[in-house]
């Protein structure tokens, strides 16, 4: 695992970094399925309207953390996000990363 997090980072260790710079952790879950459960203070921002919501996030002018049920979402939103040059990571599904905060 050691050369795995050389090559790839470690994600618990880039998560910290981003809380530590108060990023803002965007939901990508439909409405229906953030309802049944969130982390507290995540902003719920469907993948299917994430490309409309690119100004709006810019404007929090924050690292972003988005998750989703799995992590497949979360991971697509991640990347439409540095695509527009904002600073975001992946961190899964959200069960798991709220254990990691």
């Amino acid at each position: 695992m050691g050369l795995l997090n050389t090559l790839f980072g470690n994600k618990g260790d880039k998560i910290k970094d981003f809380q530590s710079r108060e990023a803002v952790i965007i939901d990508v879950r439909t409405k229906g399925e953030y309802s049944q459960g969130a982390i507290p203070g995540s902003k719920n921002i469907p993948l299917q309207v994430i490309n409309s919501k690119i100004s709006d996030i810019k404007k929090l002018n924050k690292p972003v953390i988005t998750c989703c049920a799995s992590g497949m979402r979360s991971g697509s939103a991640a990347s439409i996000l540095k695509a527009q040059g904002i600073e975001a990571i992946n961190g899964g599904g959200w069960l798991s990363l709220s254990k990691k905060l």
